[in-house]
């Protein structure tokens, strides 16, 4: 495989662009917001100038690595891709519309996976005619320092297609964990009651931000409190996840915090919005 299509050039879909141009494929970054290509194209070029800066890569290389990624808004050049990743916002609806035009532009056979963290693949699969060459790829973020990957395979996703990825994500330098299609896979399905329940911590009063992610960090050893964790997942991720989880399994351990569906009501989206727990 030498071509890779990714469909959504957000925060995971460029993080993803670069990482698999390092890992020596072509490719193709498609958003149908041109705004978003640019921003993308930008923030690569950004962090490539900055290992050039330190010295974790030269010129050269540097020029290499950002003509291997190309920005297009046409779906339609994806019928020169071998797999495609879609990494569009956590609506199914919208997942689907996405997986029936890569199904009827893509050739025959080649995969198409979704870095959905919640979603089923059973369910993206079906809108499809290849279910049997659908499957869940979740990437954690930061994708470039990350190490597990998580593989999803659907109802009708053949051990072909599982081996193949598994292959591709190995080449990547990643490890993997298989997952079984539920609600929130393992990954999310533990980490977001977490969360959330530190969500309630601060709703109830029981602490301050601060406050209940320094007992994660320096009480269990965590590397992020869930609260900053949460502000860089995205609060409105946070909250999809949890809603999914909470239809899913219909258990009230994951019913979002009301604290969490105020503050995406007013916007507040984490980081990539500069407002979240935490001001930025």
């Amino acid at each position: 495989m030498e071509v890779l299509g990714i469909v959504g050039a957000g925060i995971m879909g460029s993080d993803l662009a670069m990482f698999f141009a390092e890992s020596g494929y072509r490719v193709i970054l498609n958003d149908r917001d041109a705004y978003r290509l640019a921003a993308a194209r930008e923030k690569i070029h950004d962090r490539l100038t900055g290992y050039e800066r330190k010295g974790r890569l030269d010129a050269m290389r540097m020029a290499e690595l950002e003509s291997h990624v190309e920005t297009r808004e046409n779906l339609e050049t994806f019928s020169e891709a071998d797999i495609v990743i879609e990494c569009v916002t956590e609506d199914l609806g919208i997942k689907k519309e996405v997986f029936v035009e890569l199904d009827r532009i893509c050739r025959p056979g080649v995969i198409l996976a979704s870095n959905t963290s919640s979603k089923s693949i059973t369910a993206i699969a079906a809108a499809t005619k290849r279910p049997e060459s659908v499957i869940g790829l979740h990437f954690m973020n930061p994708v470039r320092a990350m190490r597990l990957v998580e593989i999803i395979c659907g109802l009708a996703t053949t051990r072909e297609t599982f081996e193949t990825v598994k292959q591709i994500v190995k080449k990547a330098g990643k490890e993997y964990v298989e997952s079984r299609d539920y609600p929130g896979f393992i990954a999310n399905r533990i980490l977001m009651p977490m969360i959330n329940e530190a969500i309630f911590a601060l709703y109830e009063g029981a602490g301050t931000v601060e406050a209940i992610d320094k007992v994660m960090k320096l009480g269990m050893n965590q590397p992020m409190g869930p609260l900053e964790l949460a502000d860089m997942v995205g609060l409105d991720i946070v909250l999809a996840i949890l809603d999914e989880l909470y239809k899913g399994f219909g258990d009230t351990k994951y019913r979002p915090c009301p604290l969490l569906k105020k503050y995406v009501a007013a916007g507040y989206q984490g980081r990539k919005s500069g407002r979240g727990f935490y001001t930025y």
